[in-house]
């Protein structure tokens, strides 16, 4: 990556993690993949219970492989022929591994969710959340990152999942309403009640849709 932009993420990054610690949540910065991977391990204890929706960015940095280890207790859904057993047991899980749809520069995640088990798991639930973001999902404002969420995020997971919605057709929001769409609950995370809940890794790189 050029280091002109690495420089400027790693700037903006500073302002996001700001943002996140005003709002109770915790926020870190990771030069690349690696250093994700290491900080994101770090905040998980070895026994914990981990699980996730379709988290991409997870995968992406090497971390759900990481967890499949005996040290952890991995719930992996992929593996239930009932998923929705699985999504219950995320309810109840140690850590839940997520990312966002797009954050603003003040700590704010914006996530939509067709079945809501990722949103309702990030609102409440499992003791601890952890984000992996790329930042390549950081926006200006709520309005920015809404749109970002419902314009980038929200077509490409259409088409990755085979989705007959406007979206998947056009690449961009129809605001429909398609028995198939994927925009069924917004999610706006603006602070955490709980303190040591919510973490976010920002990744200087392009993780997830």
């Amino acid at each position: 990556m050029n280091r002109n932009i690495e420089k400027r993420n790693e700037l903006l990054a500073q302002k996001v993690i700001r943002g996140l610690e005003s709002r109770n949540m915790a926020g870190y910065y990771a030069e690349n993949r690696e250093k994700a991977l290491e900080i994101a391990l770090s905040l998980i204890p070895e026994g914990s219970s981990v699980t996730m929706g379709g988290c991409v960015s997870a995968r992406e940095i090497g971390l759900v492989d990481a967890l499949k280890s005996p040290a952890y207790h991995f719930i992996d859904r992929d593996q239930y022929e009932d998923k929705r057993a699985a999504m219950l047991l995320a309810y109840d899980a140690d850590v839940y591994l997520a990312s966002a749809n797009a954050m603003t520069e003040d700590g704010v995640l914006v996530n939509i969710d067709g079945n809501a088990n990722r949103v309702s798991a990030i609102a409440q639930g499992p003791r601890k959340v952890i984000f992996i973001v790329g930042m390549n999902k950081v926006c200006d404002d709520v309005d920015g990152a809404m749109k970002r969420a419902r314009n980038v995020a929200a077509p490409i997971n259409a088409q990755r999942f085979n989705l007959s919605t406007p979206c998947a057709k056009t690449g961009s929001c129809m605001n429909c309403k398609s028995p198939d769409t994927i925009c069924c609950q917004f999610l706006i995370t603006r602070f955490s009640r709980h303190k040591d809940r919510i973490h976010v890794i920002l990744v200087n790189d392009n993780l997830g849709f």
